[in-house]
């Protein structure tokens, strides 16, 4: 897929095939580059509406989505930093914080840009609904101000938890989709 995953999409059996079409039964595993190690999920069997009006049909199933994430995790690809350009482009800086937080304000009299190192700290869970599927996150956030000789100071850190819900859509031949944080 990347330099942080592979897909092993070899056949589970042999493909069904009828008059109008045929049935190609894909195992889909997605592992960390370089590294096949087992899934410490369990996929389970999953039917796909009889429908006839379209020349193809892909269906993901949720362990499709939670290899990815372990994946991924396993990988470090949840893992950032957000830097000090992008903070600005934002006007994310000390004085902001020290706005919300007194404990900063005492720390920084002089604004300082910041920056922000962001980590999971567990596999992201997917799961799919009718509709959509939501993403839970838990993370890690540290930030840092960043001085005038470069080198960064901590400000403070804090735990991250995020359920959001992602619905997808097809619109003039685009796939779209829209983003909700439920909490």
């Amino acid at each position: 897929i990347d330099d942080l995953a592979e897909v092993d999409y070899s056949l589970n059996s042999l493909p069904a095939v009828f008059q109008p079409y045929i049935d190609l039964d894909l195992k889909g595993i997605i592992f960390p580059a370089g590294n096949y190690i087992g899934s410490p999920y369990m996929a389970a069997p999953f039917t796909i509406p009889d429908q006839s009006d379209s020349m193809l049909y892909l269906a993901f199933s949720e362990y499709f989505f939670q290899t990815s994430s372990f994946a991924y995790y396993t990988a470090g690809a949840f893992n950032m930093t957000i830097a000090e350009e992008t903070c600005s482009y934002f006007n994310i800086s000390t004085e902001i914080f020290g706005s919300i937080i007194p404990e900063v304000a005492k720390y920084s009299v002089t604004p300082y840009p910041v920056m922000l190192k962001l980590m999971a700290t567990e596999v992201p869970v997917i799961s799919l609904e009718q509709d959509s599927f939501t993403a839970e996150i838990q993370g890690f956030m540290e930030v840092l101000a960043v001085l005038p000789d470069s080198t960064t100071q901590l400000l403070f850190t804090m735990n991250v938890a995020a359920n959001s819900s992602i619905s997808l859509n097809i619109f003039d031949q685009k796939l779209m989709g829209s983003l909700c944080l439920n909490r």
